[in-house]
């Protein structure tokens, strides 16, 4: 069932509650999956006909309190709330202030093409990658293409041997693509994106199904590159200043660490990729 992007994260984030999860006594079996609807309104202290309202569209621009009160019910975390929140705004205050397709700005290829020594890359909202430098284009060497992230996971066979925690990083794509989602649920391209890889992958359905939310974070990441091995990297990402839509991804290595050494492997494997096609 589809309704509103409001009304379907709602009714996700409900089934995927017990009373247990929540407090309540469970008695016998029961005929909905996860909470029921009277009981989330109960606990946010509302009629259960309002909050009928919510889930099916009907209302579509709650007060901050009922807003609040929605997320304690259904245990949201931070990025779940923001979320909520940002579903919740009038159509015409979620217009994009950028165009998807904006470029990336020569300044930033410029300070990217500098660093020899981490690979780094832009992605968009829909883990497009915009650009990238010569590492990390030596990193993501085996996919075909490297364009998407989310596509590299789900749908490219190098996935599966590149992400050496698969499931986390599948987890990750689908979380993040549903956090750009909120900032802009008319976005064309997440609306292509979303359905060539539910078309294609069970597994990315099942997870956007889900509605679990996401900002990219600074987590460790296990790699493994077909020619250096074994990478245990950090990362870092920020917000493109003028490009909010677009997201710097700089991935590092500890130093004296065997990833370190690594990547200077891959360093001299991209330049000498770089020299044969100059």
């Amino acid at each position: 069932m589809t309704g509103t992007p409001l009304g379907d994260f709602l009714r996700a984030r409900r089934e995927a509650l017990g009373p247990q999860d929540v407090g309540l006594p469970e008695y016998g079996r029961r005929r909905v999956k996860g909470l029921r609807r009277e009981e989330v309104a109960m606990l946010a202290g509302m009629s259960s006909d309002y909050y009928m309202r919510l889930e099916q569209g009907r209302e579509s621009s709650p007060s901050a309190q009922v807003v609040e009160a929605v997320a304690r019910a259904l245990r949201l975390d931070d990025a779940a709330t923001e979320h909520l929140w940002l579903l919740t705004r009038p159509a015409q205050a979620r217009a994009r202030r950028h165009a998807e397709g904006a470029a990336v700005s020569a300044q930033l290829r410029q300070l990217m093409d500098g660093w020899s020594a981490a690979p780094a890359f832009v992605v968009g909202p829909a883990l497009d990658i915009l650009v990238c430098n010569t590492m990390a284009a030596a990193l993501h060497e085996g996919f075909e293409p490297a364009d998407n992230l989310a596509r590299m996971v789900f749908l490219d066979p190098a996935g599966r041997e590149f992400y050496q925690e698969w499931e986390r990083a599948a987890h990750s794509c689908v979380a993040e693509i549903r956090a750009a989602y909120g900032h802009d649920p008319d976005s064309t391209r997440v609306a292509r994106v979303v359905a060539e890889l539910s078309a294609h992958s069970p597994q990315f359905a099942d997870l956007w199904a889900r509605h679990d939310v996401k900002p990219k974070t600074q987590e460790g990441k296990h790699l493994r590159h077909p020619y250096v091995g074994d990478l245990h990297i950090l990362f870092s990402t920020f917000s493109v200043n003028g490009a909010p839509h677009q997201q710097l991804v700089v991935y590092q290595a500890e130093p004296a660490s065997p990833t370190e050494e690594a990547f200077e492997l891959l360093r001299v494997r991209a330049g000498n990729a770089a020299a044969a096609r100059d």
